[in-house]
Parts: structure tokens; C-alpha cells; sequence
């Protein structure tokens, strides 16, 4: 069983040595934003749906696993007590509260050297740049944290009552040295911790199968059921989806979205910000993650079709819409940055332009070119990603997307690479699963799919041609207004 621990909810997936899917369980919870920048969740909500997906999955097969691996979100910080109870609730990937301290850190000379080390990005998101705010504006809560945390491993010292992290997890956070494997005493004290409030680095195939006896009687499973602590959601989805080798990238969108390669090294890119995290001890997955991805697709239906909640019919009907508009919209441009943008531009500053708007342009034009302007805000991440590495052939996509021909199709024709469809279910998932096999020196499923021609979107290049030339108006258009966009933000914050 591979369980990815997401931040709208946490999803299930198990299968067989072959690779089948046998059953897959779902349960959500809500994120919270009491004020502007804060992004919030409650840990205890998320272990209970972790349990539930377990407890979800033993009944609809009738059979206990034999093992079971976790995914998680990254970033993530939770600050606990010496019995892991949280102290307050987690701040998530999403939190922009530290802001200015990460931008003042990343205009230093001591930015330049943590990205190296850490091979995180520095921006808001990072826990590093978490703890500074922390330590600044919550000195109580500060003080009293006995281990600084992620959400799994704060499900992890449920299971087993010990402060344990994988190698992939720690190499998010801005404090873990991804070359020697431990964590950075520079950051550290840059962060105001010890290494002590830190939980023990991993592997992402240790396992364990000594399961706390209450939670195995609880959950219907043997007391040794092995645990596998598995990697992050974006390490673990290239895994999933068959990115392993150089010319392959995998393409992931969900609410947010992000592109990966596979790497033997790091691919550092200071200005982009790449992001370098470790899947296992020989292998790093590089790339750039966007904030922008599935839910701007919400906001076009709720704002442009009046609908406050979204049903399969209102995006059957967006995708129809979109369908009789021709490539390039008639020359109408969406800079999807409402919630501010991370690669490759980092700035939390940035906003929405539609750009060009005409007499002719119709309510399905702006639906064409909304979605238009995201799979340009992909393709950004990708040409930065071959520039500080190597030419990208392929994109093995996956996410809930990829059951819209539509949105496919424009995503090949403006990319110019061919699209395969290797992973119906849950890719995150699938990943920790295979990590599972990995420890327990099992031989993972051979990728088929992508064998499967007619699960390949090849590109129209006439499309490609004319995207071409709207996507250099596209990155034109931010550079252009970057300054205004600046000026307006800190003008709505009354500065």
C-alpha cells in the first residue's frame, strides 16, 4: 500500500507485485488562513485521515498489506512537545508569512551557499525560512518546541514513538546537507535551532515492523507490518511515473503543479532556483514547482461561469468551450499568476494579467487563453529546466488532468514534446509503493504504458509554431510589468 500524505487530503493506493491497482481510499481536510499569507492545517485531522485511508483500504479487499509506504507534501513544519503532541497547528508548504525574511536571504551571500547545501529553493515556502519567522514573531511557541517537525513525521512518532525523517523530506527544508547526508550546522544556527530539535535522517527504503500494538489491533493489521518511511510527493511521483533516465521529465499538476528530470547529481540554477531533492542516496529529482496549476482552472469556472462549486459537468462544459477557439486565442494572454508564482520567476508579488483583449474576444476566449497562460507558466519551468540541464524529449504526465483531451493536447502543442500517460492512479503513491519493493529487494512493475502508443499526445506543430510566438510575448509581458505589479502589491498593503 503506498499512502500520499497531500495537502487537500490523503489518498491510498494498494496493489499487487504486478503492479495492479486492488483498491484506492480517499479522505480530505481543509486548509486554513486566518490571515493574509497564512496557510494552516490541524496534524491531528491529517493522521486521522491517514488511519482512515488504512483502515478504508483492509476493508474494501479483505486482506491486510504486507507493507506499507508513505509520500508526504513537502515543507511542512509543525512545532511538537517531547510526546509529539503539536503545539499549535502546521504551518504548510503554501505559508507566505516569512516572505521578506526569505528575500532578504536570498539577496545574501549566505542564500547562495544554503541553496547549494540544501538544494532548496529560498523562499517562503522553505522551513528554514519558517523557523527564522518563528523565532522572530512566536518566541513563546518557539521556546517551548522540543523537535521542530513535518506532517509524516509527525504521523511516523505515532506509529513508532521516535523522531525519524527521510532523506527526502530533510533535503526540503533548507536545513539537510544533500551531499553528505546529515543535517547543516550553518543553517541550523542561522535558524536558531540545535540539531537535537531535529528529527534522525533515513533512508527512503528503512523500514521498521515493530508498529505500535494499540494501532495494530485498531486498524485490523499484523503487529509486523512493515512500514516503509518512503520519500516527498514530487520525489516519489517520479518514481511513479517512470522518470528515471536522462531526456524524460515528468509534468504534474494538481492544484499547484510541478516539473521533475531524474539526476545522479544536482542541477543548480541560483537565479531559477531549481530545486534539488534526494529520492534516495544516488539519485536527486531537480525542477521547478509552480503555485498556479489545477486551481486556476476553479477560479475561470467560479468567475466566469457563476458556479461556486465545480461539478465534472461545469469542466466538461469549460473543455467544450475552449474547443472552438482556436490555438493562440486570437492573440488573447493570461499571465496566470494570481497567487503569486515560485519557478521560475519566485515572486510572491506577481499577479493575473489578461492582456490584448479585443471586441471579438468571447467568454470562451478567456477560458482558452486562462488555460493557455498556465501550460505557458509549465513550459517556462521546462525551457529553464533543459537550459541548466540537458534537451527534454518527453513529459510523462499525470494528475487529474489528464482525463481532459483538451487541456493535453494544448499542453503538447505548446511545449513541442510528446506526452505519455504512465500512471493512471495516484503517481505519488504508486512511488512510495515502489520504494516499498526497493526495500524489501522486490522487483518493481515494468513500465508498459508508455509502450502503448495511444496513450501518447504527439504535438501539432503548426500549433506549437503560433504558441511560439505567443509565448515570447508571455515572458516579455511579465518582465515588462514586474515593477508595476510590485508597486501595486505594496500599495494594497497600505505601504
Amino acid at each position: 500500500m503506498g499512502i500520499d500524505i497531500g495537502t487537500g487530503s490523503t489518498k491510498a493506493v494498494a496493489v499487487n507485485l504486478e503492479g495492479e491497482t486492488l483498491g484506492v481510499a480517499q479522505h480530505y481536510y481543509p486548509v486554513k488562513s486566518p490571515l493574509p499569507g497564512y496557510s494552516e492545517q490541524e496534524p491531528d485531522l491529517i493522521y486521522a485521515a491517514f488511519i482512515n485511508c488504512i483502515h478504508d483500504i483492509v476493508k474494501q479487499i479483505g486482506e491486510r498489506p504486507s507493507a506499507i509506504s508513505l509520500s508526504s507534501a513537502m515543507h511542512s513544519l509543525i512545532c511538537v512537545d517531547q510526546n509529539g503532541k503539536a503545539l499549535a497547528d502546521m504551518m504548510t508548504w503554501a505559508d507566505a508569512r516569512s516572505e521578506k525574511i526569505a528575500q532578504k536571504l536570498r539577496d545574501s551571500e549566505a542564500g547562495a551557499v544554503i541553496y547549494k547545501t540544501s538544494g532548496t529553493p529560498i523562499h517562503a515556502m522553505s522551513p528554514l525560512c519558517k523557523l527564522i519567522w518563528l523565532r522572530e514573531n512566536k518566541q513563546a511557541l518557539f521556546a517551548s518546541a522540543y523537535k521542530f517537525i513535518s506532517i509524516k513525521e509527525f504521523i511516523w512518532y505515532r506509529l513508532f514513538n521516535e523522531f525519524q525523517v527521510d532523506y527526502s523530506i530533510a533535503s526540503a527544508t533548507g536545513l539537510f546537507d544533500i551531499i553528505r547526508f546529515k543535517w547543516n550546522d550553518e543553517a541550523c544556527i542561522l535558524a536558531g535551532i540545535t540539531l537535537d530539535q531535529l528529527s534522525a535522517p533515513v533512508t527512503t527504503t528503512y523500514k521498521r515492523n515493530d508498529l505500535n500494538s494499540t494501532l495494530s489491533k485498531l486498524l485490523n493489521l499484523k503487529a509486523d507490518t512493515l512500514f516503509i518511511i518512503g520519500a516527498s510527493d514530487g520525489c516519489c511521483a517520479n518514481l511513479g511515473s517512470f522518470v528515471s533516465g536522462p531526456g524524460i521529465a515528468s509534468l504534474t499538476i494538481g492544484t499547484s503543479g510541478a516539473v521533475r528530470i531524474t539526476s545522479p547529481e544536482p542541477v543548480y540554477n541560483y537565479e531559477a532556483m531549481v530545486f534539488n531533492y534526494l529520492l534516495n542516496d544516488h539519485a536527486f529529482v531537480c525542477g521547478g514547482a509552480v503555485n498556479n496549476g489545477g486551481i486556476i482552472l476553479g477560479w475561470l469556472i467560479k468567475n466566469f461561469l457563476a458556479k461556486k462549486t465545480s461539478t465534472p459537468a461545469d469542466y466538461e462544459n469549460v473543455f467544450r468551450e475552449i474547443a472552438t477557439i482556436p490555438a493562440g486565442s486570437e492573440g488573447l494572454i493570461f499571465l496566470p499568476y494570481l497567487y503569486g508564482e515560485r519557478a521560475p520567476l519566485w515572486d510572491t508579488q506577481s499577479c493575473g494579467v489578461f492582456f490584448n483583449i479585443k471586441p471579438m474576444h468571447t467568454q470562451a476566449h478567456f477560458l482558452r487563453a486562462g488555460l493557455e497562460g498556465l501550460c505557458f507558466a509549465f513550459n517556462d519551468v521546462l525551457q529553464t529546466l533543459e537550459a541548466s540541464s540537458a534537451p527534454i524529449m518527453q513529459l510523462n504526465i499525470s494528475g487529474g488532468f489528464i482525463t481532459s483531451a483538451v487541456w493535453t493536447q494544448m499542453l503538447a502543442d505548446i511545449t513541442g514534446k510528446t506526452l505519455a500517460i504512465v500512471q493512471q492512479e495516484d503517481a505519488s503513491a504508486i512511488g512510495a509503493v515502489f520504494l516499498a519493493m526497493d526495500a524489501l529487494q522486490l522487483p518493481r512493475p515494468v513500465e508498459n504504458q508508455s509502450a502503448n502508443s495511444e496513450l501518447n499526445i504527439v504535438p501539432n506543430m503548426a500549433n506549437h509554431q503560433t504558441y511560439n510566438k505567443a509565448f515570447l510575448i508571455f515572458k516579455r509581458l511579465y518582465s515588462d510589468l514586474k515593477d508595476m505589479m510590485h508597486w501595486v502589491y505594496e500599495e494594497s498593503l497600505g505601504h
